[in-house]
């Protein structure tokens, strides 16, 4: 829950100007966790495998992954680099679960699973969240969201309808640094054109969210999910 914003204690002395929320794992998680999507979807292609099995190839295979972040992509590259970082984390998911040699048009299995995260249904907005958002905006917050995630958070913020909670949406693909990287950080303070202290951000990662705020300047709020 979002108890660690604890609204008592926003006063006009202290209330922030800008308050900045990390997206999945903040907001809102897959729906079951990623092996148990993987899975649904690859049964569409008449592969069967354990959810708990892609689960746990999955979370090897990011925490493998480089920073998903492109320094040097122009806007008509971002999409290609973004789609081609996924593909390879979901190949070498299903690789190492020893199945990838079962699909025989793997492109097309890929195309349908990065399109599923971009729509509603692979995610569950946590039940606190709209109902803080409510709040925050009626104390005239400025609210953002600052992720690394790739553009596809946009559908998604939008097919949960929190899209017009946020007035900016900053994410690592776009800005070429990943949390905990102050400069991703700095990007997201200059749209609202708010200093550090007078921001905060909510997160539940300890090193990129709350360590990355901090040493950013911005106040750091750990979400335990």
């Amino acid at each position: 829950m979002l108890k660690n914003i604890d609204l008592g204690e926003i006063t006009p002395e202290n209330q922030p100007k800008v308050i900045f929320f990390d997206a999945v794992g903040t907001l809102f998680g897959v729906r079951g966790g990623v092996g148990e999507v993987y899975a649904e979807q690859a049964k569409q292609f008449g592969v069967d495998i354990e959810p708990e099995l892609l689960e746990k190839c999955f979370i090897d295979s990011f925490r493998a992954a480089p920073e998903a972040a492109f320094p040097h992509a122009t806007p008509d590259q971002l999409a290609q680099l973004e789609f081609d970082w996924w593909e390879a984390i979901a190949r070498q998911t299903f690789h190492q679960a020893n199945v990838l040699h079962h699909f025989p048009h793997w492109g097309d299995f890929f195309t349908q699973l990065y399109h599923h995260f971009a729509t509603a249904a692979p995610w569950d907005l946590y039940p606190d969240v709209y109902p803080q958002l409510q709040r925050l905006q009626r104390l005239h917050i400025q609210l953002g969201v600052l992720s690394n995630f790739d553009s596809r958070l946009y559908s998604v913020l939008k097919a949960l309808k929190l899209d017009h909670f946020f007035s900016s949406v900053t994410i690592s693909t776009a800005v070429g640094a990943a949390k905990p990287d102050p400069h991703i950080f700095t990007v997201a303070l200059a749209k609202h054109q708010c200093p550090p202290h007078q921001a905060w951000h909510v997160g539940d990662s300890h090193k990129e969210d709350y360590l990355g705020a901090a040493a950013a300047g911005l106040r750091p709020i750990l979400v335990q999910r």
